[in-house]
This record gives C-alpha cells, sequence and structure tokens, in this order.
C-alpha cells in the first residue's frame, strides 16, 4: 500500500491585520449625522458590517454601532434595503 506524498498542509497567504480608521484619524466620538461615512459599516442589506471585516477597534465598533442606530432612527440610514 503506498503513502499519500501529498500531506503537507497547504498554506493560506498571511492577511495584514486591519487598522482601525479612526483610532489612525484620531477620532474621539463618531457623529451619527454623517450618513455618507455611516454608510461604508453599513452592508447592501442595511446590516452593520462585522469587526473582522471592517477593521474597528471594539471602542469605536460599538460607537460607530450607536451611531447608526440613532441615524436610523432620524431616518438618515434605511432599517433595511429597498
Amino acid at each position: 500500500m503506498q503513502g499519500n506524498t501529498n500531506t503537507q498542509k497547504k498554506q493560506r497567504p498571511r492577511r495584514r491585520k486591519k487598522i482601525c480608521a479612526f483610532c489612525v484619524d484620531g477620532v474621539n466620538e463618531i457623529d451619527y449625522k454623517q450618513s455618507d461615512m455611516l454608510g461604508r459599516y453599513v452592508n447592501e442589506f442595511g446590516r452593520i458590517k462585522p469587526r473582522r471585516q471592517t477593521g474597528t477597534c471594539a471602542k469605536h465598533q460599538r460607537a460607530l454601532a450607536v451611531a447608526v442606530k440613532r441615524a436610523r432612527h432620524i431616518a438618515l440610514l434605511p432599517f433595511v434595503a429597498e
């Protein structure tokens, strides 16, 4: 019986760690009135994108979620996609 010569695992290319855009810019507060900026963090279905996709840190992700919810409440952002 012959053994499989290709038993080594294939290595995936390493991804660079995403850096929080808010930390780089030195943003302390995320403004809910900037709907164009908040739109980058909402997917096509109207849901808030997770940290692993956007690269935001935990502190700014929480503030971003609050800002998106406020913008939705005053109709700057849609709750769901049309």
